[in-house]
């Protein structure tokens, strides 16, 4: 029972000295009582059957108003849930849950929610994002509610989180999410329907801490590198005459503090940015990340819902290449191999896609200002993925090379009729032959394809792109959205492994 309640009231009183905590228990047993998620303002997906959950007394009958259509069930092991049938948008409406005592929630309203998470660039806050004060000021719409979940490290997953639905409004929004935000003003003003998002994320996290015991401890890999490995360093720390030394994220315990008490909420998808804390095990994250998405979707039970992520920004953490990205011999980047990781989920599952911010990263911070774009094109992501929209929602993405004489001939998915150079020539393609060292090369659009050469290299074998912490780029569609790095090769990486 510990890893299913919270430290609240009703738990807390089970540790108090039996004479005490009878009363006091009771008491506080008597009245139904709901997670936050479920408070006046709250948004509720539409088109499934959503869950609402709290808890009673046991055997407690407890009924569930909403819209004139009532659904009722009894408590059992002092728990209650019921499914509400499919809904319409729209709203605001009341919901009424009865039983030993009643509760009215007022402001539902029906539409689109979507779980905003990650670290620092998803945490990073609207009042902070580049020139944010006209977009605060004009922020106001009754159809975009937030609900932002207070931070909490937890041991055990917890079963409720503290937080509350505000209208999005320059009271509530300045604190949240820019990407967030950006991404559900984006969405809302083209679906025309209430947008719910749900914030939880915290700055400098890895991907592990958002993950589940049980999903780490599935496969032999995570357990040893990531499980054993904490629990040996805690080991030496403890051993050790200084405590500084202990590991600052301990796995699974934003899981368990600040997803899994989200768990059964009914969703569409999800938005993710994070990378930079797994960067130096890009390796380990082409599998990690996946599973992470994984795991998520099997314990929500809501099926493979929309997962769309955010390419790492470009940052030379180095501060060794200039801004037109050709000072120094084309190599090795830790932060390209996990670019190419996240893109290796769009690839091995499905309903996952990733847009690209090459464009709007800065040199000299790893937290780009600049989000509404971002939260942009996540938006056109989610219309094209999630609500299958007729639109183009990803730049060019490598397709397949080809070897002509001297030439590397590369084609591309989703041009959208075709490609440009978003500023004079291409630029950011090295190419190497068999001896597996790049230089930089020339490259130009002809038709559909870019075509890739360089007069020291004449036996061409690969070709990468953007591949630095810092990519200087500019190839992009017609759609105005810019390609993602990518290398042709499998080559060793330098965070691991061959592939």
């Amino acid at each position: 029972m510990v890893a299913l309640w919270n430290m609240n009231s009703t738990y807390l009183s089970r540790l108090l000295a039996p004479g005490i905590a009878l009363g006091f228990a009771y008491a506080a047993s008597a009245d139904i009582r709901l997670p936050a998620l479920f408070s006046e303002g709250m948004v509720l997906q539409q088109k499934v059957h959503a869950p609402v959950w709290g808890w009673a007394d046991e055997g407690e009958e407890v009924s569930v108003t909403f819209r004139e259509k009532s659904v009722k069930t009894k408590a059992k092991g002092g728990k209650w849930k019921v499914t509400l049938g499919r809904l319409k948008a729209g709203g605001p409406d009341d919901l009424v849950i009865q039983g030993k005592n009643r509760i009215e929630l007022k402001g539902v309203l029906v539409g689109e929610v979507w779980i905003c998470s990650g670290q620092s660039n998803m945490e990073w806050p609207l009042k902070s994002a580049f020139e944010p004060a006209n977009d605060i000021a004009a922020c106001a719409n009754l159809n975009l509610h937030l609900f932002l979940v207070q931070k909490a490290k937890a041991n055990v997953p917890l079963d409720d989180v503290k937080g509350q639905w505000k209208e999005c409004n320059p009271d509530s929004v300045p604190g949240f999410s820019a990407v967030g935000y950006y991404f559900g003003r984006s969405l809302q003003a083209a679906r025309k329907v209430p947008i719910g998002l749900i914030g939880t994320y915290w700055g400098g996290s890895p991907a592990e801490v958002w993950m589940s015991q049980t999903a780490l401890e599935s496969k032999p890999d995570y357990k040893a590198a990531i499980l054993d490995a904490y629990s040996e360093a805690i080991r030496k720390a403890d051993a050790s005459t200084n405590k500084q030394q202990r590991p600052g994220w301990k796995p699974t315990e934003l899981y368990d503090g600040m997803i899994a008490p989200l768990i059964p909420y009914a969703i569409q998808g999800a938005i993710w940015y994070q990378g930079e804390s797994n960067a130096g095990r890009a390796q380990q994250y082409r599998s990690l990340f996946a599973d992470m998405i994984r795991n998520w979707r099997h314990d929500w039970g809501q099926g493979d819902f929309t997962f769309l992520a955010v390419q790492l920004a470009p940052w030379d953490k180095g501060k060794k290449r200039s801004l037109e990205g050709i000072t120094e011999k084309p190599g090795d980047s830790d932060w390209a191999e996990l670019r190419e990781a996240q893109w290796l989920a769009t690839k091995t599952l499905p309903n996952v896609g990733m847009v690209v911010i090459t464009d709007v990263g800065d040199k000299d911070d790893i937290h780009p200002t600049k989000k509404k774009p971002v939260g942009e094109r996540l938006a056109l992501a989610a219309r094209g993925i999630a609500y299958k929209e007729k639109i183009e929602f990803s730049g060019p993405i490598y397709k397949r090379m080809q070897v002509k004489d001297n030439q590397v001939v590369l084609s591309f998915d989703h041009r959208d009729g075709g490609l440009k150079a978003a500023d004079g020539d291409l630029k950011g393609f090295a190419i190497c032959g068999p001896d597996k060292q790049f230089v930089w090369a020339q490259a130009e659009i002809r038709g559909d394809n870019v075509i890739v050469s360089s007069p020291k290299v004449s036996e061409p074998i690969a070709v990468r792109y953007g591949w630095s912490d810092f990519p200087v780029v500019n190839l992009w569609n017609n759609a105005d959205l810019p390609a993602s790095p990518f290398r042709t090769d499998d080559f060793p990486m330098v965070t691991g492994g061959k592939k």
